[in-house]
């Protein structure tokens, strides 16, 4: 099976319950949700449409770029579908995230301008981009969050309420446009710090979740014996006023 297919072939599978629980997290009648094979970071899903009888064909499917030039009405139908089925990936990858490492931080959810793979799908990819399979500038790049390769679905989103025009602009999403900033240097997308190479990035970044893990630690430590402390204040407060009162 081609790797450049292989989403094709998944969304077109008459009975996604028999793929592998490694590779399935979730399915409907229209759209599948599945584990990205080279995960980019600790939780990475991709959501699929599946293609049904009267609805889009497998070509006008094939991207983000062919789908936004059909109808548009058809186009929007099918991003917000999209976006319906991520809201329910994300909470399923929170309650994941709440029950491995006792807190949650930001999921991403977006496309890649220029996708590798034939068949649209939509990358639900938590922020830490920490994973073995994050390997080059490419991989990096395709993910930075404030570079413009990827693609937000929000912003994907909003082209729709803007003029026709730019609509009409936005929706070629040339290749030309697009590719040069995969080869951009490797800028930390938290702190904006420009790494010379893919190990001091990957080490960066593993020492920026870090941070943020010790921050919600603390902050959870400290909502646990809040009211402890609370009560404690309240109490002493409550002893020094009577022992006020007794000793008048």
């Amino acid at each position: 099976m081609s790797t450049l297919t292989i989403l094709r072939r998944h969304a077109q599978n008459p009975d996604p319950a028999s793929l592998p629980p490694s590779v399935l997290l979730d399915y409907t009648d229209s759209y599948l949700t599945i584990f990205d094979a080279y995960p980019k970071a600790t939780f990475h899903l991709l959501v699929l449409p599946r293609p049904k009888d009267g609805s889009l064909t497998l070509s006008e499917l094939s991207g983000l770029r062919s789908l936004l030039s059909c109808q548009k009405k058809d186009a929007k139908k099918i991003l917000d579908e999209l976006a319906a089925q991520a809201e329910k990936t994300k909470e399923l990858v929170r309650e994941e995230m709440v029950q491995r490492y006792g807190y949650s931080w930001d999921i991403w959810v977006g496309f890649h301008a220029v996708p590798s793979m034939e068949h649209i799908h939509l990358h639900v990819i938590s922020s830490d981009l920490c994973s073995p399979k994050l390997k080059n500038k490419k991989h990096y790049n395709s993910f930075h969050p404030k570079l413009g390769f990827f693609l937000h679905l929000e912003e994907v989103l909003s082209w729709f309420e803007e003029e026709p025009k730019y609509f009409a602009t936005k929706k070629r999403l040339k290749p030309s446009e697009y590719e040069p900033l995969l080869k951009e240097s490797l800028v930390c997308w938290r702190c904006d710090r420009i790494l010379p190479n893919m190990p001091t990035l990957k080490n960066h970044l593993q020492e920026e979740w870090d941070k943020e893990a010790k921050r919600a630690a603390e902050k959870k430590r400290k909502r646990e014996s809040g009211p402890g402390q609370a009560d404690s204040f309240a109490g002493n407060a409550k002893k020094q006023h009577v022992e006020g009162v007794e000793e008048i």
